[in-house]
């Protein structure tokens, strides 16, 4: 199918076999003929999505992890209102426990106006409170079901970049064309498990309108999956590589088998990058991160930390043309027990500005050395040792 064409120069010798084997370990939705805009920053992100909604004349499908109620959550709540307002059918899925702090006002004013607003997963968890673990860490907008956004940016002031003290380093995509019904069904199926409130249906041909030339693969998790196929989709596009590979992301901790499915890719030739934060949101994080950079460097991955503000962008290149965009980090909660969402693109234009925002953000880093890294002192070494065992619970 859709993805065959760009798979040819990848190093699987039955290229059909290698993209079977991909659809079966993943269940990814592919389609044809769509149009993305990668949106480089939070600027650039909320400038498309605020757009949309204001323009919104059917329906707008939310799906989000975090909604603080600050000046961005507050003209969010505005332009949804607005809708309401106007007739447009309006339904927001909210993770209760990414939200925790929001005042509960600010979900009931929205309910007034008419936007129907249900939390994921609120007291009692169900099954108990190991439910307690799971989230909805999705960040999915759909509107009119003929655009989508989706991405690692939160509703919030740091996300947006309002201000610069505020300022996160973070990724979305805009999406038309036959993948907007992907997630259109994911949303579905997501708002059903926590309501019985039916959402409208899509009018027939909605999502067939062919919009532009970009291959598309969305690809999801759940802890209700068998396997991960999140992380599954990145093991299989770094085993496909054969030039480059580039990561960008800001809580890595994949495991032993990730990091060696990374170390295969370089003794085959493959150049591997990895950006991470030099600061992070969650401290106890970047010492998890830090504790595999001997390995990586060892085995000779490129590791850089990106200076200035906190990164928190989840991306990944392979061969400069296929471009995994979404919510998952590399980390065990984004592969077994969040519900997570990757957009994958397989195109050389989009792929070309991908490796652009990369090398901007190359030039925003500094490349850990082997030595440096061996000078860190033992405090540092011993506080590694002793956040190891919660690495799964990152």
């Amino acid at each position: 199918m859709s993805l065959i064409r760009p798979l040819r120069r990848f190093r699987r010798p039955l290229t059909a076999r290698f993209f079977d084997r991909f659809r079966r370990n993943t269940a990814a939705a592919f389609s044809r003929g769509n149009s993305l805009a990668l949106l480089r920053t939070g600027s650039d992100f909320f400038g498309e999505l605020f757009a949309a909604l204001e323009h919104a004349e059917r329906s707008i499908y939310l799906e989000f992890y975090i909604i603080h109620d600050d000046r961005t959550g507050a003209r969010f709540s505005a332009s949804l209102q607005a809708a309401a307002a106007r007739g447009v059918e309006v339904r927001l899925l909210y993770d209760y426990i990414g939200c925790f702090d929001t005042p509960a006002s600010y979900f009931r004013a929205l309910e007034k106006s008419g936007v129907s607003c249900v939390p994921f997963n609120p007291p009692p968890f169900r099954n108990g409170i190991s439910w307690f673990d799971k989230r909805d860490h999705r960040k999915i907008a759909i509107i009119d079901n003929r655009v989508a956004f989706a991405g690692g940016l939160n509703i919030g002031d740091e996300y947006a970049g309002w201000e610069e003290t505020l300022h996160w380093r973070d990724v979305g995509i805009r999406i038309e064309g036959e993948a907007v019904g992907s997630l259109y069904n994911l949303f579905r199926e997501s708002w059903e498990g926590e309501c019985s409130l039916p959402i409208g249906e899509s009018r027939p041909g909605d999502f067939t309108v062919a919009y532009g030339e970009d291959d598309v693969a969305i690809v999801s998790g759940s802890p209700h999956h068998n396997r991960s196929r999140i992380r599954a989709a990145f093991r299989m596009a770094i085993a496909a590589a054969t030039e480059s590979i580039m990561i960008q992301t800001p809580y890595f901790v994949p495991g032993p088998r990730f990091i060696r499915a990374l170390l295969r890719a370089v003794r085959g030739g493959v150049r591997v990058q990895l950006v991470l934060p030099a600061r992070s949101d969650v401290p106890i994080v970047r010492l998890v991160n830090r504790s595999s950079y001997a390995t990586l460097i060892k085995g000779g991955i490129e590791v850089f930390e990106r200076q200035g503000t906190i990164l928190h962008a989840k991306v990944m290149l392979i061969d400069g043309q296929w471009s995994v965009i979404g919510s998952a980090n590399l980390d065990h909660r984004s592969f077994h027990r969040n519900y997570e969402v990757n957009v994958i693109v397989a195109s050389h234009d989009f792929g070309r500005q991908v490796g652009e925002m990369f090398s901007d953000d190359l030039g925003c880093s500094r490349r850990i050395s082997l030595e440096e890294h061996e000078r860190r002192g033992l405090m540092v070494r011993l506080l590694e040792r002793l956040v190891a065992p919660v690495n799964w619970f990152l």
